[in-house]
């Protein structure tokens, strides 16, 4: 169903932060002092390990404002996280002093509150207090949203981050202090036609990805919409059947598995012990380098969600930097009581427009080819 007008916030392309480290000669020493782990943004209790590493090859942001009247703000919409903060002007911090800073005082609806928080990230913290202003996202006003004014953001990460703050549209279970997402705030305020949202992240350097809230748009819909039940109301999980498969051949997850669709996480992140094989039955080595040549001959990589084969291909898992081609997995160590967990980041998530569902805890994917 096609909803009009349909609140659509347009995400812009914009150098990752990965580009931006290497333009400067900082990626070789940065990749050193923080050693990569994507597993820690899903790991901690309550929601507040955010480890923003997995947002060094993000390129896909947004623009909201806060406040009356609106201060704007570039934010990531991270289907990973349940939060909504932005920099601060009590923030002195070098990373909050080059981004755009909210101002209470210059806000006739803004409303502070004694709560504090703080979210760990595997490069140091962001520390603040959290208040409540008008925050409108592609049109929508949301009243009374409670979000986080960072006070510190210690570290060489923020200063170079494209955008200024994140905007979390997980599940309330998983938020730092407890605080209202933005999205059951819109669902709750009755500002949305449906309680759900979708997102289209495009390839190959073109432009018109969006995230529309309250509705579908059946133009991205034409090869039908495959719905998956979620496995936990935390983050966007779902179930994997018994194998992924490479050439035909079961590589992994052979005896189930749990997968979380994240628009915050930019690569395949799979358990350390799959990878292995996944590098092994692709050619590629260890840090997931293989020729170019090879590469132009690699098969599909298809993942089973609920009976049907969502398959991968490598145009879309390929990536070519500085005259040589990796393969878009890296290792992921995050044992759980129920089974392995995938993520599902940008890599897939561009092949596929992706509902994500409250009113039915669903995820539809729609093939895009």
């Amino acid at each position: 169903v096609a909803l009009s007008p349909c609140p659509r916030v347009p995400l812009k392309k914009m150098k990752s932060l990965r580009q931006v480290l290497r333009e400067h000669g900082l990626l070789e020493h940065y990749l050193k002092e923080h050693p990569y782990n994507p597993a820690a943004k899903y790991l901690g209790t309550g929601g507040t390990a955010e480890p923003l590493q997995n947002y060094l090859d993000n390129e896909y942001f947004g623009t909201i404002t806060i406040g009356t009247p609106g201060q704007q703000f570039t934010v990531l919409f991270d289907t990973g996280s349940s939060n909504l903060w932005v920099p601060s002007v009590y923030c002195s911090s070098p990373a909050c002093e080059n981004h755009d800073r909210f101002n209470p005082s210059e806000s006739s609806t803004f409303e502070a509150t004694q709560q504090s928080v703080s979210i760990a990230y595997g490069t140091g913290s962001m520390t603040g207090f959290l208040g409540y202003d008008t925050v409108t996202v592609a049109g929508l006003q949301v009243t009374n949203q409670i979000f986080g004014l960072s006070q510190t953001e210690p570290g060489d990460f923020f200063y170079y981050s494209p955008f200024d703050g994140i905007l979390g549209l997980a599940f309330p279970s998983i938020s730092s202090s407890g605080a209202t997402p933005v999205f059951d705030n819109m669902m709750s305020e009755g500002l949305v036609d449906q309680n759900l949202f979708s997102v289209y992240l495009s390839g190959n350097g073109q432009s018109g990805s969006f995230v529309l809230f309250g509705g579908i748009d059946s133009s991205y819909t034409t090869n039908g919409i495959n719905w998956i039940p979620l496995s936990a109301e935390t983050y966007w999980q779902i179930t994997m059947d018994r194998y992924m498969n490479i050439g035909g051949q079961p590589v992994a997850c052979t005896s189930g598995c749990q997968a979380i669709v994240d628009t915050g996480t930019s690569l395949l992140a799979v358990p350390t012990s799959a990878l292995n094989n996944i590098l092994a039955a692709l050619g590629a080595n260890s840090n997931g380098m293989i020729s170019c040549q090879a590469a132009s001959s690699l098969p599909d990589v298809v993942f089973y969600l609920n009976g049907t084969a969502f398959p991968i291909p490598p145009s879309a898992y390929v990536t070519q930097n500085d005259g040589y081609c990796t393969v878009g997995f890296e290792g992921l160590n995050m044992p759980t009581e129920s089974g392995e967990i995938w993520i599902l980041g940008d890599v897939f998530i561009r092949e596929y427009y992706v509902i994500f569902d409250r009113a039915n805890n669903m995820v539809g994917l729609s093939p895009l080819s």
